[in-house]
């Protein structure tokens, strides 16, 4: 099954409710929350303080995507904030299984990303112990930035590597993700899409994602 992910880095922050409203009737079923610190990225987005603000006005699933260093620091605040499942960059710490281990002691899913200069290999050690591998199909930090196609090869590998163990594994893209090239994300093994421009800067969101589905059903994993 294909999953959604509008990006909330790319609503207008004026007006959260509505928007997020929208990215749901159109049928969206995640919404994808990138937190930012300025340190690990070099842009600054939001804390827990607004995911709590805006958990009771959806049923979204809050897939919480942690572009910070020290993501252990903080990753009970979002637990506590609302978050459906915690992700962290395995470049920002030094131990990424006692991370792992950490974060799920919390009784929440966790899920592992790797931005476009780290190698599929790195993470693969991970393939079963996480519930989710997100990989960075731009350069984390910026939205609105153009998918960068080789990132896809590391997609491919990591869904051979799940086929390989019989896991069912759940593999995010983010980046730079639209209408246009879902088909490529799909036929290289991933199943959650992140979109941020294109759904929140449209006034067709539900058509678009539609087109997306629709890419998903024709042009599944081709091995």
């Amino acid at each position: 099954m294909l999953y959604i992910a509008p990006s909330l880095l790319a609503a207008d922050y004026a007006d959260l409710r509505n928007e997020i409203a929208r990215m749901e009737d159109a049928g969206a079923n995640y919404l994808h929350l990138d937190v930012m610190d300025g340190h690990f990225v070099p842009n600054i987005s939001f804390g827990p303080g607004l995911i709590t603000s805006i958990r009771k006005h959806t049923n979204l699933f809050f897939d919480v995507h942690l572009m910070i260093s020290e993501p252990l620091r903080y990753a009970e605040a979002f637990v506590k904030a609302g978050a459906d499942i915690i992700t962290f960059h395995y470049e920002s710490v030094a131990d990424p299984l006692a991370t792992i281990k950490a974060i799920k002691a919390m009784e929440i899913p966790c899920g592992i990303a790797i931005s476009p200069k780290t190698p599929a290999e790195a993470v693969m050690p991970f393939v079963g112990v996480v519930d989710m591998i997100l990989v960075m199909t731009v350069e984390p930090g910026f939205g609105g930035q153009s998918l960068i196609p080789e990132t896809l090869d590391k997609v491919r590998a990591l869904r051979r590597q799940a086929i390989k163990m019989g896991i069912d594994l759940n593999i995010e893209v983010d980046g730079g993700i639209n209408e246009d090239n879902a088909s490529y994300c799909t036929e290289a093994g991933a199943n959650i899409l992140v979109a941020g421009s294109s759904l929140f800067k449209t006034k067709r969101p539900r058509g678009v994602m539609q087109k997306m589905r629709d890419a998903a059903r024709e042009h599944p994993f081709l091995g």
